[in-house]
């Protein structure tokens, strides 16, 4: 049997009060429910921050929002390619190189701006004060995907004429941001790459973890991880829905209580040129 927490009282009252705002031709039909892919991109694995973020777009849009969540980023942004999902929450850099067959929905806002920076981070006692000292170290990416978690670090490498593999001496894959900051924390290697919004994120919320890292250098500010869909599916009535509850999240208490959660100011509308500053970075990586 269940024990009765607090959190699970909570958690019903929330799902009797969505079930009470649906539309019984919602709840009635198949299909009545969109399918929306998370990447590590932002705080994986925070369920209520997942389970809130869920009400308020469900809520919202009068149907059911199902979170698909993967491990990597090719393996969600392979699912909307597919149609496996409806939209995703992506990263500037799936969403650059898959660019001709995707749109961009809406970007979010942090700290005033649809900016965010990569860090490079060390134990909090390493000496290093640029990438150049971290040569010969160990070092954990987030996902090769990733261009906060990976392509800044690669791309500022190539610039150099060199590559992680033979400038570090052991990379690894996190699949998460929280988890290159706990690889640099317990001492698992010198040094990561990882997205500083959740970096940020984590300074507030578990402070005990980023305490025990230090950041080397900060990239320059780059456009915010996106929500995206299918270009040819601009169209259609979900798709524009989502749109539309996006950047009007901020205007209903369980939106305000999402972006509280995440620690965002809200959405906006979004044009392919936020993303020239990763366009570069890729531009340079892959020496086209």
């Amino acid at each position: 049997m269940t024990p009765i927490t607090r959190r699970t009282i909570i958690r019903s009252a929330s799902a009797a009060a969505f079930a009470a705002t649906v539309p019984s031709a919602f709840k009635a039909r198949a299909g009545g429910s969109f399918r929306l892919g998370l990447t590590p991109v932002f705080l994986d694995n925070d369920v209520a921050v997942i389970d809130q973020l869920r009400d308020a777009l469900s809520t919202a849009m009068g149907m059911a929002v199902e979170l698909e969540q993967r491990r990597t980023y090719q393996e969600v942004t392979g699912l909307l390619l597919e149609g496996s999902v409806d939209a995703a929450w992506l990263c500037g850099y799936p969403y650059l190189q898959h660019k001709a067959a995707l749109s961009l929905l809406a970007v979010p806002v942090w700290n005033g701006k649809p900016l965010y920076q990569s860090y490079l981070i060390a134990e909090k006692d390493d000496p290093a004060q640029s990438l150049e000292n971290l040569n010969g170290g160990t070092h954990a990416f987030s996902d090769p995907d990733s261009n906060s978690g990976y392509l800044v670090t690669a791309s500022d490498l190539v610039r150099k004429g060199l590559h992680p593999e033979g400038f570090f001496s052991r990379t690894i894959f996190t699949n998460g941001h929280r988890n290159v900051v706990r690889a640099v924390s317990d001492g698992l290697v010198r040094s990561g790459s990882v997205d500083g919004y959740v970096w940020e994120v984590l300074t507030s919320e578990e402070p005990k973890l980023t305490q025990r890292t230090k950041i080397v250098t900060k990239s320059e500010w780059l456009g915010f991880p996106p929500f995206c869909a299918r270009t040819d599916r601009m169209g259609d009535d979900k798709i524009r829905a989502l749109q539309k509850v996006l950047l009007e999240l901020g205007q209903t208490g369980r939106g305000r209580a999402a972006l509280q959660m995440l620690q965002l100011d809200g959405l906006i509308p979004a044009t392919p040129s936020l993303f020239d500053g990763i366009a570069l970075r890729l531009h340079d990586y892959k020496g086209t």
